[in-house]
């Protein structure tokens, strides 16, 4: 009789240890699968805690999110701008988070408390450096249409309008200077005829190719393609200048969440120092935390931060941003 209970106890015991090594993580992904998925396996591996993972860009998640309502599976919102995160937490979807999270990025905390930052990108500008010396590069990306002008690139620049990037980019000129000099900005830009790509990678093989000389970018496919051993020219504009705009990724906790402990846990893991060094040395983006390793194509995190123009970076006008770009006929 003993024994049987003894059995009986340790069976309760196996199967609530199964219960939890099987705890499962709904994750919808603004972020691609490509970048993020190496480290939720990893974070599956060390914690036993399953993830399923939806990806789409920040839109579609954030529609599936409305659309799905109180019956939503998902715990974490995982995106790719800050803009996203700022919508979902102005339209409720998103829990408070604890200072311990809050506390420990260096920057770009957002006042809803509703998400945390991981990682930075910044804007910048691609160039053939054997075309073009740094010191001649425009100090603004506000003068770059008069500086193509100058050099004769007309139809040797390359840009990228549809990616959110871009997009992002237009929406904190529009915040800085207003929409008419923004508009004055976009068609000076378009009328030197660039020549418009899909990907920012494909803009850069464009430059490597010698097809155009220049374009603006994400810092991170620059630090990608002279990994490979491409040789390709970094230019940040001077500090504080939208040509530097910080694009600042970050995740939250939905109100949905039925696994907070879990989802606490996994948001803990990408601010740890090996989630902030999978982002910087294999991603290439800059980290938000002390203590990660240098990588020698960033900028020092602290000379990083200064680049970009400060903003309420939840609150980029980009619907507006992307009116103007279709009135243009740009989009």
């Amino acid at each position: 009789m003993q024994l049987g209970r003894f059995l009986t106890l340790i069976g309760i015991v196996a199967l609530g240890l199964a219960s939890a090594q099987q705890q499962t993580l709904t994750l919808y992904s603004g972020r691609g699968q490509s970048l993020v998925e190496p480290l939720v396996k990893q974070f599956q591996a060390e914690t036993g805690i399953r993830v399923q993972v939806r990806y789409g860009t920040d839109a579609q998640i954030l529609a599936a999110l409305q659309e799905e309502g109180s019956r939503s599976p998902a715990d974490i919102f995982w995106a790719n701008t800050a803009g996203a995160l700022g919508q979902a937490a102005s339209k409720g979807l998103l829990r408070p988070l604890g200072d311990t999270l809050l506390k420990q990025p260096l920057a770009f905390v957002p006042e809803s408390k509703a998400w945390v930052p991981v990682t930075l990108r910044l804007r910048a500008l691609a160039y053939n450096p054997q075309k073009f010396k740094p010191e001649e590069l425009p100090g603004s990306i506000l003068d770059l249409p008069r500086f193509a002008q100058e050099k004769g690139l007309a139809g040797r620049i390359g840009w990228t309008p549809t990616y959110s990037s871009f997009q992002d980019m237009v929406a904190g000129m529009i915040a800085l200077y207003g929409e008419s000099r923004t508009r004055e900005w976009l068609s000076a830009m378009k009328a030197l005829n660039p020549k418009s790509y899909a990907s920012n990678s494909a803009m850069l093989d464009a430059i490597r190719a010698g097809e155009i000389e220049l374009g603006s970018t994400n810092h991170y496919y620059v630090v990608r393609f002279r990994r490979a051993g491409y040789n390709l020219g970094l230019h940040y504009f001077k500090d504080g200048d939208v040509g530097n705009l910080a694009l600042v990724t970050g995740a939250g906790i939905l109100k949905t969440s039925k696994n907070l402990v879990a989802a606490n846990r996994f948001l803990t893991y990408l601010l740890s120092p090996k989630g902030q060094q999978y982002f910087t040395g294999t991603v290439g983006e800059y980290p938000l935390v002390k203590g990660v390793v240098a990588d020698a194509h960033l900028l020092p995190l602290e000379e990083a931060l200064k680049k970009s123009p400060k903003l309420d970076f939840e609150k980029l006008p980009l619907d507006q941003a992307l009116r103007l770009l279709r009135e243009l006929g740009i989009l």
